[in-house]
Formats: structure tokens, C-alpha cells, sequence
């Protein structure tokens, strides 16, 4: 599932708000060693253009 939605997540990168979207949709599927994974790539990958809606979604999300 994190590598299925890894891949939605690059597909909608073009939008801010369809990324945001199907980030936080994204979280609901995963565990939380899983949900810790997802935010290392997706800071790694997306957090020059999206660090401001990372650290939104992130920060509601409990990753213990």
C-alpha cells in the first residue's frame, strides 16, 4: 500500500491541493511505521515545493 500510494502521491504532484488530498487520504491506510516512512520520502522528495502542506498534514498525524 505505501509504494501505491507513493506512486498517486507523484502523479498529483502537479496540484497543491489534489497532493494535500490524496496525502492525507493516504495516511488512513498506513500504519504508523509506515506513516514515518511516507513523511522521510515525502519530505525528501516534495519538501522544496511542498513544505508548507507537509508540515500541515504531518503535524496532525501521530507517527508512534
Amino acid at each position: 500500500m505505501l509504494e501505491y500510494i507513493k506512486m498517486i502521491l507523484d502523479k498529483v504532484s502537479f496540484d497543491s491541493k489534489l497532493f494535500e488530498k490524496e496525502l492525507k487520504k493516504g495516511l488512513k491506510e498506513l500504519l504508523p511505521p509506515e506513516m514515518k516512512e511516507l513523511k522521510n520520502w515525502c519530505y525528501e522528495k516534495f519538501g522544496k515545493i511542498y513544505q508548507t502542506v507537509l508540515n500541515k498534514v504531518f503535524r496532525r498525524v501521530k507517527l508512534t
